[in-house]
């Protein structure tokens, strides 16, 4: 019997503490969630594809990578939670959002704007002390934009809100090339327009399939607003003005004839997507395959920026 007893103790202590780790690590999946890691990591690859296309002719800078990735990373993050916190009441309307961790109360939304101002005041802090005044102001300016004007203004109260929002999904990229070159030149615009116009196409494409969750939501979305076979054709629109832009890399000396070849055919294609939608019979399932290749696009114009400037 006596020796019982601590053995209970010991298994109950070993299961306490094994559900105090489980605890925590159910709260780091939860906070984390919060900082839209899809969103985060996509545009956290951008700023990348803009460092690496401004090394290419003055060398890579490992130190100054690490810090402007870490900065825009945690800049990103802080936007993302906080863009959560003020749109509770939307993402409970919506299927695909209605179980974030705001929306459910698992994280209450004062420890989460808290967590918003650690992640940002760290963010900005990293770029202040190791990157320039361009990347610093691209950040505040990129956090105050996605946050303010677009999910707390624009967002709800204008079908514009789209061109809102992709003001501040092009600014990382943009960070990323200043943070080399120290000055806005047109490299810099180029890609700044490439990844402006890029998230039209994207979102409009994900507002079709994805009608009737925004009007239930009371979101003014273009299909919203204007109707599908509006949106389809303002899609095709911004599409051929993204491949546009895409091609001003190598009309500038930029990169070279292998990123020619490859963004022109994926722009050709994505162009004749576009097409197909003013006749498809199923805009819903078209959307959803305009969405797909505007994921494929988006990874080979990063890598291809990347990199292009040292192929042929």
């Amino acid at each position: 019997m006596s020796k019982a007893i601590p053995h209970t103790v010991g298994r109950d202590a070993a299961l306490a503490a094994r559900a105090g780790t489980s605890g925590i690590r159910a709260s780091l999946v939860r906070y984390y969630s919060l900082t839209k890691p899809g969103v985060l990591y996509g545009n956290v690859l951008t700023a990348a594809a803009g460092f690496m296309l401004a090394s290419a002719p003055v060398g890579f800078d490992p130190w100054l990578f690490v810090v402007l990735i870490v900065g825009t990373t945690l800049v990103i993050a802080s936007a993302c939670v906080l863009n959560n916190v003020l749109d509770r009441d939307i993402d409970s309307l919506m299927d695909r959002t209605s179980k974030r961790a705001t929306v459910t109360g698992s994280v209450d939304a004062k420890k989460a704007t808290a967590f918003s101002i650690v992640l940002g005041v760290v963010g900005i802090a990293t770029l202040i002390l190791w990157t320039n005044w361009l990347v610093v102001v691209t950040g505040v300016v990129g956090f105050i934009v996605y946050v303010l004007f677009y999910g707390a203004l624009s967002k709800r109260m204008s079908l514009h809100g789209t061109l809102v929002g992709s003001v501040s999904g092009a600014a990382p990229i943009f960070a990323g090339y200043v943070a080399v070159s120290g000055r806005v030149d047109a490299a810099a615009i180029i890609l700044f327009a490439v990844m402006f116009l890029w998230q039209m196409p994207e979102f409009y494409s994900i507002a079709i399939y994805r009608r009737e969750e925004y009007a239930r939501a009371g979101v003014p979305v273009i299909s919203v607003v204007k109707g599908v076979r509006h949106t389809v054709m303002q899609i095709l629109v911004y599409t051929i003005a993204y491949v546009i832009a895409t091609l001003l890399l190598p009309v500038f000396g930029y990169v070279g004839i292998v990123y020619t070849v490859v963004m022109g055919v994926l722009g050709i294609w994505w162009i004749v997507l576009g097409v197909m939608g003013l006749r498809a019979t199923d805009a819903v399932a078209w959307s959803h395959r305009m969405f797909r290749f505007s994921m494929y696009t988006v990874l080979a114009v990063c890598v291809m920026s990347s990199i292009g400037a040292l192929l042929p």
